[in-house]
């Protein structure tokens, strides 16, 4: 099973999901994680720690044909490091690596949601000058945001899960896959909407 949900500042909710997973369903979580944060000497060692791999096409097929439980956030570090204009926004318009990954395996995708996941920080005025990039071939520029320290500040967070989504077919096409990926998005922003208003 692929779940495919929006990612909150910095990350700080995947432990707290994945241990609710787990409580759930008495199954470990894998999560596929950005590449670019296995450069980060501390983040890479601390993924493995909480099920973290790196987010390459053999890792993801490897452990959705072994039956494993598999966490993506088609944001990735884009929606890790927003602004603070881009809480609670999706930001999967590059991403299909999901959906030509469902249609491979034949997995289909249950959307979920997480509420209060962009609450865990709050961000200093002139946000856009603070950001810095991590080296100086980085890609993303990393926001300065504030909380209790390095840590987020105590926020309920709720998660919830959609329909699952049955895979498009191997053979789709590019459209037909982009088409796929946005009935998605729009089933987490649904449940976002939900949860905002419950």
């Amino acid at each position: 099973m692929l779940l495919v949900g929006n990612h909150g500042v910095w990350g700080y909710e995947t432990p707290a999901f994945f241990h609710l997973l787990h409580q759930a369903t008495g199954r470990y979580p894998l999560g596929l994680a950005d590449r670019g944060f296995f450069r980060i000497p501390v983040v890479r060692t601390v993924l493995p720690w909480i099920g973290g791999v790196e987010g390459t096409p053999a890792n993801a097929l490897t452990a959705l044909n072994d039956g494993q439980l598999v966490v993506c956030y088609p944001g990735g570090a884009r929606e890790v490091f927003k602004r603070s204009q881009g809480r609670y926004m999706l930001r999967w318009e590059q991403a299909l690596g999901f959906v030509k990954l469902a249609a491979r395996t034949g997995v289909p995708i249950v959307p979920f949601a997480g509420f209060g996941v962009d609450d865990t920080f709050f961000y200093p005025p002139g946000e856009e000058r603070l950001c810095l990039r991590l080296s100086a071939r980085d890609k993303y520029r990393v926001p300065l945001v504030m909380g209790l320290g390095l840590l987020p500040l105590p926020v309920r967070m709720t998660f919830a899960m959609g329909e699952p989504h049955a895979p498009p077919p191997p053979d789709a096409s590019e459209h037909r896959l982009k088409a796929f990926r946005d009935r998605v998005a729009a089933s987490v922003r649904r449940l976002l909407l939900r949860a905002c208003h419950a």
